[in-house]
């Protein structure tokens, strides 16, 4: 297992010009293009991993027709894989126009009449922004609080490299008692907002209103009783990780038991990419790189533990 620095340039590999922080999605994968294409990566495309079981020793690893069998599997997968919408958003009238914020592409998706916007967070907002040129909108939901800059002002230029590095990913790490007990609270709420600002919202004529908790008569409802009669409703109620697929004894209430990426119970399962998995970096590019290498060298070190002593 070789060690990749994301700070070393390396000849033929594509780096994104203004650097990892303001990368583009292209310049993110014609770098892992090229990364793949510089060290020879035995990489299968086009294949989808169904299963996930343990067959004795070895995993088993099941795609469509194929199974291939490992002795380490490395989930190298995001928290953000299943769009999650409430249970009592099908009792809604049908003639309410609903998605999910990760089908929502333009206001154009959506018909006349007040939106109802539920989830306060990054999306929430922005969605909730974009649509209130052409509606009125209710941005449902408690707030996630926000950060004191804009990433793309001067200032925010200075500081976001601070708060990155050593707020979200040193301070805040599980090697420190704040980052443990931080933990609980940031995987069960959204990030404080970053583009756009509370007061944003309020200039843009956006209504904040409570939490958005069932039905009436076909219209959604909210936790103060209120009944809005809205034409449409954008779900930016986050995803679910989408880990139904591994057939192993690892859950506890929905999350992955791990320590650090490692599930002790089940050696040679691995987890990368996950949302604080060790820090609030880990599902980012400065976070992601240092999980994986802690995960490469415990991989490496099972493998020479576990090697054939010669004769």
């Amino acid at each position: 297992v070789e060690h990749f620095d994301m700070a070393t340039r390396l000849p033929g590999m594509r780096y994104p010009e203004k650097g990892w922080n303001f990368a583009t999605k292209d310049e993110l994968a014609d770098f892992l293009e090229s990364y793949a294409h510089y060290f020879e990566l035995p990489i299968l495309h086009g294949s989808r991993v169904e299963r996930l079981s343990r067959d004795g020793g070895r995993f088993v690893v099941t795609s469509g027709t194929d199974e291939f069998a490992a002795d380490n599997v490395v989930v190298a997968m995001s928290s953000w894989q299943k769009p999650k919408i409430p249970a009592f958003a099908s009792e809604l009238d049908s003639g309410i126009t609903q998605l999910h914020v990760a089908a929502y592409r333009n206001p154009s998706q959506l018909r006349d009449g007040e939106v109802l916007v539920v989830g306060a967070g990054n999306s929430g907002a922005e969605v909730a922004k974009e649509l209130s040129a052409d509606h009125r909108v209710l941005l449902s939901g408690p707030s996630t609080g926000s950060v004191p800059f804009k990433p793309e002002k001067l200032s925010g230029r200075i500081l976001m490299p601070f708060v990155g590095f050593v707020i979200l990913h040193r301070v805040l790490s599980l090697a420190t008692p704040i980052g443990r007990k931080a933990r609980p609270k940031l995987l069960a709420k959204g990030e404080p907002l970053m583009r756009t600002k509370p007061k944003d919202l309020a200039a843009a004529g956006v209504e904040r209103v409570p939490r958005t908790v069932g039905v009436d008569q076909g219209y959604p409802r909210l936790e103060d009783g209120r009944v809005p009669k809205v034409g449409n409703v954008v779900w930016c109620t986050g995803f679910d990780p989408g880990l139904d697929w591994i057939d192993l004894p690892i859950f506890d209430d929905g999350r992955v038991v791990h320590d650090r990426g490692v599930v002790e119970t089940e050696p040679g399962l691995y987890f990368v990419g996950q949302k604080y998995l060790y820090a609030p970096s880990s599902s980012t590019l400065l976070g992601v790189d240092r999980d994986a290498g802690y995960i490469a060298d415990r991989v490496a070190e099972r493998q020479r533990d576990e090697a054939p002593v010669p004769a």
